[in-house]
């Protein structure tokens, strides 16, 4: 690059640098510049700072994933002493300090009997390996007919050609259906008999299926529905019964979200899944991880010679960072240590109570669902409105508090360490924001 672009290109704004060079994920970028964008330069607690000073409120975690806010000194603390030691080691026939420490301490917390870790980088990577271990795993054990996949109706599970396979579509993914493998589908929560509807099925088809893999209690990316835990019960129940491996997409529900530790444990003691994928917040926000945590009968259906046909031949070069697995401890001894989970419950509470008060039945919200600090604000917009839900959005940002929707639902995942007030704070611009829009088209 000359010198000339290179002065030009520093002293453009931020935005046209940025669209200059960045192809941004689940974005338009021929709109990006146009929809006003932030561009993050620093955060402190739960706010983050833009390029000019201004400060937003982080009410979606950061795509989810940030827990006890940023910046927090424990967590900074843990990374630069696992610095002074190793950034990373394969985990490719080796073994890594870090990573077993991580691996004992979430296997002691995990709703998985005796579980075996998987790392990577993402909850799509863990879902792609909990896919290939039970797909595999029946092949081990001489019932390679056992091959299909149950997954309900509105699922989300990520983004690459396994895990999109198992989700339900939107989000622009019918150009991939050719590359999707055919699963079998079943209502999800938004109906009300989608246990009765997905143990009939498990019944009928437990001869061929691999495994059911579910969302527990919360499908977020499809708006925040949520479902009942003794429903959940009854279907893990049939799984186990059936003899048909379950597999639960913790990614956004785990390490806090809905007041446990993971949304299984709210169905109780006996749920005990075959798999849990785990991403997001399994690091704080700090470094990409993710992991599928694999019950003992299940890692052991892959025993076998050395080199032999029995060999999980999966993995990933940054598997098992050692730099996101040290803070990745320090994180889940933080959660322990300042009782978030009970200050999760009582914001949650609060929040639930100002949602209920304010937003409940207020003009342009058609519906708000809720399970701890994950809420879903379904907007009402009248016919040949458009974009009610990126215009909300934007409204709240030029408020100072973040958002994001996902289509015509506003998404409320603020940090689990958020204060009432700050709860407070984003339910009142989130109203404003929304009444601004419905003055805006005359609702």
């Amino acid at each position: 690059m000359s010198q000339a672009r290179s002065q030009r290109s520093e002293e453009a704004p931020w935005v046209e640098r940025d669209a200059a060079v960045v192809w941004h994920g689940f974005t338009q970028m021929a709109a990006y510049v146009g929809n006003a964008p932030i561009v993050v330069e620093r955060a402190e607690g739960r706010e983050l700072i833009d390029v000019d000073g201004n400060r937003y409120f982080d009410a979606i975690s950061s795509l989810w994933v940030t827990t006890l806010g940023h910046r927090v000194p424990e967590l900074d603390q843990a990374i630069i002493d696992q610095l002074a030691l190793v950034a990373h080691a394969t985990l490719l026939g080796n073994g890594s300090r870090p990573v077993i420490e991580f691996s004992e301490a979430l296997a002691a917390v995990v709703p998985v009997e005796d579980g075996h870790v998987l790392f990577g980088s993402d909850g799509a990577v863990a879902i792609e390996q909990a896919l290939k271990v039970a797909f595999q795993y029946w092949v081990n054990v001489g019932q390679p007919e056992r091959s299909r996949f149950m997954a309900l109706g509105d699922a989300y599970h990520g983004d690459t050609v396994g895990s999109l396979s198992l989700g339900d579509g939107g989000f622009g993914t019918t150009v991939f259906d050719p590359l999707r493998f055919p699963v079998l589908r079943t209502p999800g929560y938004a109906d009300p008999d989608w246990a009765d509807k997905a143990i009939a099925a498990l019944q009928a088809h437990a001869h061929e299926l691999a495994a059911f893999v579910i969302e527990p209690l919360v499908q977020g990316a499809s708006g925040i529905l949520v479902g009942r835990p003794e429903d959940l019960a009854r279907v893990g129940m049939a799984c186990r019964d059936l003899g048909v491996l379950l597999v639960c997409d913790e990614v956004a529900t785990g390490f806090g979200r809905t007041g446990r530790l993971f949304a299984s444990e709210w169905v109780g003691p006996d749920f005990r899944p075959d798999i849990v994928c785990l991403g997001k917040g399994i690091s704080g926000g700090y470094l990409p991880l993710s992991a599928a945590v694999v019950t003992r009968p299940v890692y052991e259906g892959f025993y076998g010679a050395d080199l032999g046909e029995a060999t999980f031949y999966h993995g990933h070069s940054y598997g098992g960072n050692a730099l996101a697995c040290a803070v990745a401890l320090r994180h889940l001894r933080l959660l322990e240590e300042r009782d978030v989970l009970a200050h999760v419950r009582s914001v949650a509470d609060h929040l639930g109570a100002r949602l209920e008060a304010q937003v409940v039945g207020r003009p342009g919200v058609g519906e708000v669902r809720r399970m701890g600090l994950m809420c879903g604000v379904e907007l009402a917009p009248p016919a040949g409105a458009t974009r009610w839900g990126r215009r909300v959005c934007a409204g709240a940002v030029r408020r100072g508090v973040l958002l994001r929707p996902l289509g015509d639902v506003v998404v409320l995942m603020p940090p689990l360490t958020s204060t009432a007030d700050e709860l407070d704070r984003v339910v009142d611009v989130l109203c404003t924001a929304l009444d601004d829009v419905v003055a805006e088209d005359g609702v």
